[in-house]
């Protein structure tokens, strides 16, 4: 990094996230970094204490000297594309960190980040989405989450070497980045990391992955909670296989086809014969034993809720990535923005 550190915009979605923005912000506000820095945060319709805190935030660092303010803008439609490109309007420094209302940055995230962008010459970087949970059952979801039954080998929740990605958890860009590529599409409710990094690396830039890189994230308090989170990244998933072919892989695929399987196992074994009852219960017996090095360390009551977490979790995904509608990928296509290539100039 050089002697002059550039100025930092952190922009952050919120919606009902009374629990957890003060600790997330407070996490920003102390990043051990010498460079100018404001936060942005982009206020949906909640509907619990989330935008008094904001105020709040507001107010408590309008006067506290140290050049790092929190500032709010309205989201009305409630939808975290919008509320990112919101905040990105609303922001003004070269380098732009997303942060969720629920992630927690390490102590140098920032500094290193712009370290990375620096060294790599990069247009997005990323790392790890290092799940910790609190009560027994984010314990037992954070588990899962940071598994290889859980998530197969992506490396922003497992970990790996540094490199090129396709895409990384959150990202720290470089401002001309966003302005080039017009920001995030609207289309995609979810998924909208990805469709970015994507027109980001058609048009010439790199997305750089670094394992330096650890957001602590909060895993959702509930399995209802926790079912839906999947199921919209299964239904998201495939909108983005049918937006550009050939981004599928078998890791991917793996929860439809369990899905599929277990529900054919379940029929026939109801109606034919209930040999066919080995498929499911070899599923359940598979996710037990790999719930097992996946809790190590962890209290009895978190164990053992692991495997409830890993079978919510495939099964929403697979549910969402099999009744995704074709019509809503037809919609997402024909919002396609073409990739904007890089200006050589601006490396």
């Amino acid at each position: 990094m050089s002697d002059h550190s550039p100025a930092v915009s952190v922009i952050m979605p919120v919606l009902n996230e009374e629990r957890h923005l003060r600790n997330a912000v407070r996490h920003i506000l102390e990043q051990e970094y010498d460079g100018e820095m404001e936060v942005v945060i982009a206020l949906g319709p909640s509907t619990d204490r989330t935008d008094e805190i904001a105020a709040e935030l507001v107010r408590e660092t309008a006067a506290n000297g140290r050049g790092r303010r929190v500032a709010t803008v309205p989201n009305p439609t409630g939808r975290t594309p919008a509320a990112l490109n919101a905040a990105i309007g609303a922001s003004k420094h070269p380098v732009v960190v997303r942060v969720d209302g629920h992630g927690m940055l390490s102590p140098d995230y920032i500094a290193t980040a712009v370290r990375l962008l620096e060294e790599t010459g990069a247009q997005n970087v990323g790392g790890i989405m290092h799940a910790e949970g609190e009560t027994p059952w984010e314990e037992a979801v954070a588990a899962a989450m940071t598994s290889k039954i859980g998530v197969g080998n992506a490396a922003f929740h497992t970990g790996g070497e540094a490199g090129p990605a396709e895409t990384v958890y959150l990202g720290v860009f470089r401002r001309e980045a966003l302005e080039q590529q017009g920001g995030y599409n609207v289309e995609f409710i979810r998924a909208q990391d990805w469709e970015l990094n994507f027109r980001i690396r058609e048009a010439g830039g790199a997305v750089w992955f670094s394992p330096e890189l650890r957001v602590q994230y909060r895993p959702r308090p509930s399995v209802r909670a926790l079912a839906k989170q999947y199921k919209d990244y299964g239904r998201w998933r495939h909108v983005v296989a049918r937006y550009h072919a050939g981004s599928i892989n078998l890791r991917y695929l793996a929860p439809p086809v369990a899905v599929c399987a277990i529900a054919a196992g379940i029929v026939v074994g109801a109606a034919v014969t209930p040999w066919a009852f080995v498929v499911p219960g070899a599923y359940a017996a598979g996710i037990v034993a790999g719930s097992l090095p996946a809790g190590k360390g962890l209290r009895p009551r978190s164990r053992a809720q692991i495997p409830l977490a890993l079978a919510t979790m495939h099964m929403a995904w697979g549910y969402g990535f099999l009744t995704s509608p074709r019509s809503l990928a037809k919609r997402v296509i024909a919002s396609r923005r073409p990739s904007v290539p890089k200006d050589p100039a601006a490396v």
